[in-house]
């Protein structure tokens, strides 16, 4: 089992977490003015709230596994799994609604998590939050899965978000998994979370600046 909680030493835990809340800081800083305009077209495009929340796992822990709500503008239409239940995004999806689709493209759906990091939720980086309703069936069919977020705080961004993009079936999850976990094994040290880090974000900010997201 892969463990980074009995791997990841205090001094890169506080720094991470400062790392977090400073850039989260001036991110939202950088991007609030944007806010109004992508709400205004949120609400122009289709009938709904403009955020989404919604439950999500996050670190685990080996007495306990922590639940918070993740928030994000919304990109789908209004209650879109009310027909259908809890199911994963596909290419070309329907229920997507035109803004969400350049949302989802350039990941400006995903800035109000800046919150969620600022409260300690999640981190910049690391593995994607899983949804519970998902959580178990996915424990069962993927080793190693709910390993993933052991000590790790789940990410806005990650090396599996820039090399893959969204799920949209089991083997990407189990693809995903793989990816989670060589970069839990960087935080061993304080220049490896540095190094991981750093391209990771820089490498979302080119999924963003050219549009490559799902």
């Amino acid at each position: 089992m892969i463990d980074s909680y009995y791997t990841m030493n205090q001094s890169t835990i506080k720094a991470k977490r400062a790392f977090d809340v400073c850039l989260s800081i001036i991110g939202l800083m950088l991007t609030l003015p944007l806010f109004p305009f992508i709400a205004l077209a949120i609400k122009l495009d289709s009938k709904g709230p403009v955020f989404y929340r919604q439950l999500r796992v996050g670190k685990a822990m080996p007495d306990q596994i922590h639940v918070f709500e993740m928030i994000k503008f919304r990109s789908m239409v209004q209650d879109a799994e009310v027909a259908t239940g809890a199911t994963l995004a596909t290419k070309g999806d329907s229920r997507v609604t035109t803004v969400g689709r350049i949302l989802r493209k350039t990941r400006l759906d995903e800035l109000p998590q800046f919150f969620n990091v600022i409260n300690g939720d999640m981190s910049l980086v690391g593995p994607r939050p899983e949804r519970p309703t998902f959580y178990n069936k996915l424990e069962r069919e993927i080793p190693y899965f709910s390993e993933r977020t052991y000590g790790v705080l789940p990410g806005i961004t990650g090396l599996a978000q820039i090399n893959q993009g969204y799920d949209t079936c089991i083997e990407d999850v189990r693809s995903k998994v793989g990816f989670d976990h060589s970069y839990a094994l960087s935080l061993t040290s304080i220049s490896g979370w540095i190094k991981s880090d750093i391209y990771i974000l820089l490498m979302t900010i080119k999924v963003m600046i050219f549009a490559r997201g799902q």
